[in-house]
This record gives C-alpha cells, sequence and structure tokens, in this order.
C-alpha cells in the first residue's frame, strides 16, 4: 500500500496521537527504513523477544525518542518533497528483518518477504507477459474456475489482471466460499488478520487482529469490487463433471442449476478453487435420523433456531467446537460436550483483543505501516515452528513429544490448561491430549477452559452408544437430555474434488487415479492425464505448522499463470506434469511427511487417510514451496500443439444439454 508522506503530516496531533497507541516495533522498523539510519536498530534490539507486539520490553524513554524521530522523518520528507523508496539493500533489509522478529532470519527468506512487502515497488506476483500481450491470441483462450472463495477470488484477479477470458462458477448463491457457508456462532479466523489477506489488496482497518466470519466475508465481497469480478461469477450453479476431450484439447465442463437444468461449457483449462472445507462431515450415529429436536452441523448453521434455555448436546471438540461453544454456553440451559479425543489450544493475547484506533490510523496513513507490519505477523505465524515439528529419533519421550523444543511447547501449553481450569484434575486428564502438540491442527484458545468450569457445561469422553427422540446416550449407558444437536465435526476434507466427476485424457477417471481417499499431485496442482486441470489448495498443501493459506493460494495461482502463459505465448493446446516428475516429488513428500508430527502414531485426524499417509497437509516450510512454485518449468511436462482454433471453445451458453 502506497501512502504520501504529505498524508500522514496533515495533522501532526493526529499522528503524535496514533503514533501513542501504535505498535511501537512497526515505528521502529519504519523509521528504521524511512530514515536510512539503522543505529536505531541497536538501540531497540535488546528488548525486542520475538515478533508478536506483546514480546517486546522497550523502555518507556526510547519508545518516546522512536515516536519524536518518526515524526521528524515523516515531517521533513514531506517538507522536502522526498520520494518514497521502498527498496532496501539485502543488508539493509535482513538488519530490520532479524532485530523486529527478534532473532536471525536466513538470508533465504529475503528475497520471499521482498516479494510478499512488494518492497521493489512492483507486483512480482502479477503475470508479466514475455512477448507484447496485444499480439496474443489471448481472447481464443478460455479458463474455468471452479469456487468463488479465496482461491477463486484470486484466480479471477490474475486471470483479469492478464487478460485471459475466464468464468468463475459458484454452487452458493454468494462469493466467498467456507466463509459463506460458516456462519455459526463465534465463528472467526485463527490466523492473524493482517496476514490473512492478500499481498494486492491489504486491509489496514480490521476491527480485531483475529477477526469474525462477518467481516472476513466483507473483505472477500470488496476484494471481487475492487477489481471488478461479480460480472464473471455465475452464481447457483454446481459442477457435476468435467471431462477432457483428447481432440480438442477441451475440457468439458457440466453444470447443474438450481431449477435441475444442466449447461455444458467449453474451456481450455479449468482451475479448482473449491477447498478442502465445503464438505461437512456427518456421523454416521445410530438413531441421529430419529431424533426429534434440532440437529446442526456448524456448517450448515440456521440462524432462526433460537438456542436460549435449551438443552444443547454439541458432538466435536475441534476447530468448529472450540469456537461455538464459548459463545452459546451462556445463553442455554445446559451445554453436553462430547469429546472424542482433545486438541492443544494456545493461548495469544490479542486473540480476542481489537486493533486501536491509532494502530488503524498508522496502518492508513504511514508509509510501509502496514508492509512492516504484516512482515512481523508473517514470521510470528510461519517457519518458527517447523523445525520443532520434526521427530528425533533419538528423543527419550516419543509418546508426548518429538524433540525438547517441542516438549517444552507441550509443557507450556499444559501449565495454561492447568492455570485456566483451576486445579480440577479430573478436568484437567481430560483435556491434556496424548499426543504430541501440532499431531492435529493447533487451536487458538477461544475461553474453551474457561467454559468447561461453567455448572452447565459438562465434557463427556465416553463414546456415543446412539440417539434416542430427545436424547443422546453415552456407551456408559448415561442419557444426556437434548432439545438440539450440534454437531461440530468437521468436513470430509479428505475427500478432494468429491463429489465431482473427472475424467482426464482417454477418459480416465480422477476417482480410480487417487482411490477413495489417496489424494496426490505435483506441487499440489497438477497430476498425470489430467491435462490442463490446475488445483488450488490441492493435496498435501494445507498448512499445519503456520503461516497463512492465503500466502499458498498466491504462490500457486502465480505457478498456474505462467502455465497458461506458456500454452498461450506458444500456441500449445495442452500442458500435463510427466509421471517420473509427479511421483519423484510425490516420494518426497511422503518421505518429509513420514518425519513430521501429523504421522505420529499416537495420531489420528483427517491429515491422514485409512492406510495412515499423511494426504492434507505441507511438508514444506513456507520458503521451500515459495520457492518450489517460483516459475513454471516447461520440462517437468508433456507438451501438445497445435492449439485448436478458437471457435472450439465455448461458453456455458453456447452449448447446454437437458
Amino acid at each position: 500500500m502506497t501512502n504520501s508522506f504529505a498524508k500522514a503530516v496533515a495533522d501532526e496531533a493526529i499522528l503524535r496521537s496514533s503514533l501513542e497507541e501504535a505498535d511501537i516495533v512497526v515505528s521502529a522498523l519504519v523509521l528504521a527504513h524511512l530514515g536510512g539510519d539503522l543505529s536505531i536498530l541497536d538501540e531497540v534490539k535488546p528488548f525486542i523477544h520475538g515478533a508478536w507486539n506483546y514480546q517486546e520490553k522497550i523502555p518507556d524513554e526510547l519508545k518516546k525518542n522512536i515516536r519524536e524521530r518518526l515524526v521528524a522523518t515523516l515531517i521533513e520528507s514531506a517538507k522536502s518533497n522526498r520520494p518514497l523508496v521502498r527498496g532496501l539493500s539485502d543488508a539493509a533489509l535482513k538488519k530490520i528483518m532479524c532485530v523486529g522478529a527478534g532473532q536471525e532470519i536466513p538470508d533465504e527468506y529475503l528475497p520471499l518477504m521482498a516479494e510478499e512487502l512488494r518492497l521493489n515497488d512492483e507486483d512480482h506476483r502479477a503475470l508479466q507477459w514475455r512477448r507484447d500481450p496485444r499480439e496474443l491470441p489471448r481472447e481464443d483462450f478460455k479458463v474455468v474456475v471452479i469456487g468463488a472463495g479465496l482461491s477463486g477470488i484470486c484466480a479471477g484477479m490474475r486471470l483479469k489482471e492478464a487478460g485471459i477470458p475466464f468464468d468463475i462458477l459458484e454452487k452458493n448463491d454468494e462469493l466467498g466460499g467456507t466463509w459463506y457457508e460458516n456462519s455459526y456462532p463465534g465463528c472467526g479466523v485463527d490466523t492473524a488478520n493482517h496476514i490473512y489477506s492478500f499481498s494486492f489488496h491489504p486491509k489496514p482497518d480490521w476491527t480485531r487482529h483475529f477477526s469474525k466470519q462477518k467481516e472476513i466475508l466483507n473483505y472477500i465481497k470488496d476484494v471481487a469490487d475492487r477489481f471488478d469480478l461479480r460480472g464473471q461469477i455465475r452464481f447457483g450453479v454446481e459442477v457435476e463433471k468435467f471431462e477432457w476431450d483428447d481432440d480438442a484439447s477441451l475440457w468439458s465442463v457440466t453444470v447443474r442449476g438450481k431449477d435441475g437444468s444442466r449447461k455444458t461449457m467449453r474451456c481450455n483449462a479449468v482451475i479448482t478453487a473449491v477447498g478442502l472445507l465445503n464438505r461437512p462431515a456427518i456421523p454416521a450415529i445410530p438413531g441421529l435420523s430419529e431424533f426429534k429436536g434440532e440437529c446442526l452441523h456448524t456448517a450448515q448453521w440456521d440462524h432462526n433456531v433460537d438456542l436460549r434455555g435449551k438443552r444443547v448436546v454439541m458432538i466435536g471438540t475441534g476447530a468448529s467446537g472450540m469456537q461455538v461453544g464459548p459463545e452459546i454456553a451462556p445463553e442455554v440451559a445446559s451445554l453436553t460436550i462430547f469429546q472424542r479425543s482433545p486438541h492443544w489450544a494456545a493461548k495469544n493475547p490479542l486473540y480476542h483483543s481489537a486493533v486501536s484506533e491509532g494502530q488503524v490510523w498508522a496502518l492508513k496513513n504511514i508509509p510501509l505501516f502496514n508492509e512492516w507490519q504484516r512482515f512481523l505477523l508473517f514470521w510470528a505465524s510461519s517457519d518458527v515452528f517447523h523445525s520443532t515439528l520434526q521427530m528425533d529419533d533419538k528423543w527419550t519421550r516419543p509418546e508426548q513429544s518429538l524433540n525438547q523444543a517441542n516438549h517444552e511447547m507441550r509443557e507450556m501449553l499444559i501449565a495454561h490448561i492447568r492455570e485456566e481450569l483451576g486445579g480440577d484434575e479430573e478436568l484437567i486428564a481430560k483435556c491434556v491430549p496424548s499426543y504430541p502438540p501440532y499431531g492435529k491442527r493447533m487451536l487458538r484458545d477461544n475461553y474453551w477452559y474457561r467454559m468447561l468450569r461453567r455448572e452447565n457445561v459438562k465434557l463427556v469422553t465416553d463414546r456415543i452408544d446412539r440417539v434416542t427422540a430427545d436424547a443422546v446416550v453415552s456407551k456408559d449407558g448415561q442419557v444426556h437430555a437434548a432439545d438440539v444437536i450440534l454437531l461440530a465435526t468437521g468436513f470430509q476434507a479428505g475427500k478432494v474434488l468429491w463429489p465431482m466427476s473427472i475424467r482426464g485424457s482417454g477418459g480416465v477417471e480422477l476417482e480410480k487415479e487417487w482411490g477413495e481417499d489417496d489424494p496426490r499431485a505435483y506441487l499440489g496442482m497438477t497430476m498425470p492425464k489430467f491435462p490442463n486441470l490446475f488445483l488450488t489448495m490441492g493435496p498435501n498443501t494445507g498448512l499445519a505448522h503456520g503461516g497463512s493459506m492465503i500466502f499458498h493460494i498466491e504462490c500457486q495461482i502465480k505457478y498456474i499463470l505462467q502455465a497458461l502463459r506458456e500454452m498461450i505465448e506458444s500456441g500449445h493446446s495442452a500442458l500435463e506434469v510427466r509421471r517420473e516428475v509427479h511421483d519423484l516429488y510425490n516420494v518426497l513428500v511422503d518421505e518429509k511427511c513420514r518425519n513430521m508430527v501429523w504421522s505420529h502414531s499416537g495420531v489420528t485426524s483427517w491429515y491422514k487417510n485409512k492406510n495412515n499417509r499423511v494426504t492434507t497437509t505441507s511438508p514444506w516450510r513456507l520458503v521451500d514451496y515459495w520457492d518450489l512454485t517460483q516459475a513454471f518449468d516447461p520440462s517437468e511436462y508433456r507438451i501438445f500443439s497445435p492449439r485448436p482454433a478458437a471457435s472450439e471453445a465455448r461458453t456455458a451458453h453456447d452449448e447446454s444439454v437437458a
């Protein structure tokens, strides 16, 4: 985000009062960047112990000095009409990063962060044509994007920017994907908002550090409106199947409207943007269909159901359960929670906090404030813990933890649980997981443990035997009366691209290629026998060690656009990843995953398939995946030429089937 110096100093009183509230470490980094004098970094370095804003202990007098010097720098820059210089030498960039993060940062992260923060005043994730695009037949190349959530909106923005025709197909009546479908009480993000946003469209005015569903959905809508994408989105149509035509080198995509009508559209390439968390998992519990009260899945919340004064049974204690439980507990008559296994939940002092007015003002008005805030949150939430999630074969406590650092984390998390539960040993025993931290998704403590101490809340660890008309019966025979059953049971994340039917070259079925639950793809994006099909958030690309999913999405869309460029510029009809490239990559992924916490023998989760192979999460550090997706390499693909005539690619209204 580019701001003029004049804007920052238009009202000096507001500037000064805002800096009193704004994050002091960000102010110091901005001062070092704008002023060119890195000596301030030596002054603050001893007092910064991590990248989160609560990890600094800068003395008040030094804070005052930083603010005064930053005000003076901004005023002088405005008076002299100094141009904003975003670029830095590698040495300066590294020093600012290391001091801000409170630790040494390897050189390999410098180009990544320069790109993420746009410090060279260029958007290096935008497609760069190698030939004059005005001379290319871009209008003859059509792309279908399936899904209008975060991935679909990112794909649409980059396709439109590149001048490549596209349609986005969305089964819902509105965009937003999982943030449209999930609206249960307490629904929100576990990633800090200022990095849970696109690098090309930062939002300086988030109201909270970890925002709730409505604000996130409004952000996604704002991105679509800002880049004028709604005209390319077809709402209320669900893709049933798509099939590759070898002769024409085109995909035939069949969609079904809400009225049951079907249409087929032809396109050169398909980008799937359906995500992993979009098909609710309904547990097969005997008698569930016989329940006479209301039964709600968190992803299918009915806001007409009034929970006040009701006896509520909630099944599941994962991410959605941990968010919805504390929200509804104060208003229900009773809340009985069935827990199959406990999750680790970490405390973050910012999780329930609003962003101060001064911080918002600084992010909006002070040059580079947004960028350095983004860096700090990126680093605090990304690869910091990756090494602690790898198994040490010499570690003496492998049942509980992976290594010394992982064990220290475990002890810290247990201390938090004990403190929150006030020494209730029976409850503590139910809440401390037996497996290492991060074995399952690490959650944010949404006052979950405090909720469990309420008189109207009961945590049940016995398995469910059956459901009756008005109760849930546990295996020990206890009857738990219920007016409402809440299913916080997650999604069918292992069924990638389900329930769409997909046939590739020669009519091969993707479902048979992958089997029931063993999806694989090169870089999580492409598969042999499926030309011109590109996945976002495909197999082994989910983030479970840290970071923002949006970062992975941007990496993938950049790579996919380069693949499309290869075809458009060279006149190729299709690209298909080579089998040996695909297979070798997946061997490497499996090797890395086997040494990560998700493969721990004591962990059962949706990260793994029935054969205990990790299929959803990425074993890579963010910097590794960024490097892997930096440049599309044509030598890794089979290339088919020439491309068919433009008339072969038709849009949905050109051809329909009953």
